[in-house]
């Protein structure tokens, strides 16, 4: 467990004060901007609760590395700050990452879980990319990482036409802190939950695009296996970021799950 002073976390709450609270957590190099799509679409019937994790957005970017328990309880603190007890909470990539935290350590917190796009551990033999990244943005920035990043996020037809959100999503790629980047990175190379991802009892949806090379259909059958009672669903020709690049479909499904609980 961490013992640093919690950063300070930037955050919007939006929509009926009364209603059920969703939590969306987002991509590495990203911020609350790549849930634009959601927050304009839950809001009639949720509360929205967006925020930046540490060392993103306008969130504080505190010394690294980061753990993914340090950042679940970024989140637990925001909660309780805010007063909000129990929250369907939606990670996608590296926030699902942080889901996963909250699920294990404080499930009491959560009504649901929705897993999208992400990962329970890192494949060993992946580490010396993220170093060699890590290495370059140390170096030159993010900027070395944009086309391929953009690449694997998005496909080559929405890259093309630009609409307003992939504009804001690569300028927040552009801006995430070169300290904050490499604190989560430190985190993702550490991650494994493979043996505790079946004590997970929360309702649960796990959902990814049948072309996201970062959260292949294998990996997210994998996970659905493990969490007994999980739905699954998979976007077709969904790269990395399905929530911004086909946000009718992920909405509809995630809306679907959420009015089944």
């Amino acid at each position: 467990m961490e013992h640093k002073p919690r950063p300070k976390i930037y955050y919007t709450l939006e929509g009926p004060e009364k209603a059920p609270v969703i939590v969306f957590s987002h991509s590495l190099a990203s911020s609350g901007v790549m849930w634009e799509p959601q927050a304009h679409y839950f809001q009639k019937e949720y509360r929205i609760l967006r925020f930046d994790t540490r060392g993103h957005g306008k969130s504080e970017v505190p010394s690294g590395p980061y753990t993914f328990d340090g950042m679940a309880e970024d989140v637990l603190d925001l909660l309780d700050r805010l007063q909000i007890d129990k929250v369907h909470f939606i990670g996608l990539s590296m926030g699902g990452m942080i889901g996963q935290s909250l699920a294990f350590q404080h499930p009491d917190r959560l009504l649901s879980l929705t897993l999208s796009n992400t990962s329970v551990w890192t494949d060993p033999s992946t580490v010396s990319v993220w170093e060699t990244r890590i290495r370059q943005v140390r170096s030159e920035g993010l900027k070395i990482l944009l086309n391929s990043t953009m690449e694997r996020w998005f496909t080559n037809p929405f890259r093309a036409k630009r609409p307003p959100i992939y504009t804001a999503i690569e300028r927040q790629f552009l801006e995430t802190p070169v300290e904050g980047y490499v604190g989560c990175v430190q985190a993702i190379m550490k991650l494994d939950n493979r043996d505790k991802l079946g004590t997970i009892r929360t309702p649960t949806l796990v959902l990814t695009g049948s072309d996201d090379s970062g959260s292949p259909v294998p990996v997210a059958e994998d996970i659905h296996r493990q969490i007994k009672g999980s739905k699954f669903v998979v976007i077709p020709g969904a790269r990395h970021l399905s929530n911004a690049e086909f946000p009718d479909e992920w909405n509809r499904l995630v809306e679907d799950f959420l009015r089944s609980l």
